[in-house]
């Protein structure tokens, strides 16, 4: 998961087209903090290490623990950067869902896609995960993809095939590149026009740090664009030490334990 708050981390100072559309910025920088997108990825992993622990594994237990850690978390932080609608939904503790194609769904998702040993029970968990809020079919899509890369990525399947099963399963136009959608694109919070680039941005990188760069290059929804793209690259590439120590620098002990029991329990 430190794929997702690296991400967020490092894509936050250039939300709301704030960066130049270039690779060339300083990875950190005062600004650099954690958003709604790390609060959401921890509330989402917590609630599945639970589940784990309590043998937990039928759709409405298994929500009912997502909602409740997700009301947990995001009133713990409540002043994080959620979207409107969201935050109404996190601060009145709603219990059902509103319909949204938001990209959250998707940047919150990545420790599904390490936790379950079929791609089958990747996707139906990351299903369940996004339809507690975001049960329209794109928010739906959207997370089930962002954790089918995952999966695949860390069973060992190469970016053409990985590519191949996104576009036959998902029908995303994956056809582009970083160069064509970069001049034209801005900042868009739905899933159908973040998802997309975010997995271009993971295709044409070659490195955990080359993606977060060209993700941070595209601009738009830069935090979250950056949060997806990196949950992709670290699946692919892993993550150097060095930045997974900066991570933790800038996010609270609570985050931390989190990451600790997340990476004893994760699925190799």
């Amino acid at each position: 998961m430190f794929g997702a708050l690296l991400g967020d981390i490092i894509g936050s100072p250039y939300e709301f087209d704030q960066g130049n559309k270039s690779k060339d910025f300083p990875l950190f920088i005062q600004e650099s903090k954690f958003t709604d997108d790390s609060v959401m990825t921890i509330a989402i992993a917590e609630a599945l290490l639970i589940a784990k622990d309590m043998g937990i594994d039928t759709e409405i237990e298994l929500k009912e623990l997502i909602i409740n850690s997700m009301h947990k978390w995001g009133n713990a932080y409540p002043f994080a950067g959620y979207g409107n609608r969201f935050y109404y939904w996190l601060i009145e503790k709603r219990q059902e869902p509103y319909y949204s194609y938001g990209n959250g769904s998707a940047m919150r998702v990545s420790s599904v896609g390490w936790l379950y040993e079929t791609i089958e029970k990747t996707r139906e968990v990351a299903r369940w995960t996004a339809e507690v809020s975001h049960n329209h079919p794109e928010g739906i899509k959207g997370a089930e993809a962002i954790a089918s890369i995952i999966y695949m990525s860390r069973i060992g399947m190469n970016k053409e095939e990985i590519k191949n099963y996104i576009i036959k399963e998902f029908h995303y136009d994956l056809s582009r590149t970083c160069d064509e959608i970069r001049p034209y694109y801005h900042h868009v919070e739905s899933c159908q026009e973040t998802v997309p680039e975010a997995i271009i941005a993971f295709m044409e990188g070659n490195s955990f740090e080359d993606i977060i760069r060209t993700a941070v290059s595209l601009g738009g929804d830069c935090d979250t664009l950056t949060c997806i793209a990196g949950i992709m690259a670290e699946a692919f590439y892993g993550i150097p030490q060095e930045l997974k120590e900066e991570c933790m620098k800038r996010i609270p002990d609570e985050f931390k334990d989190v990451l600790e029991k997340f990476g004893r329990v994760k699925q190799l």
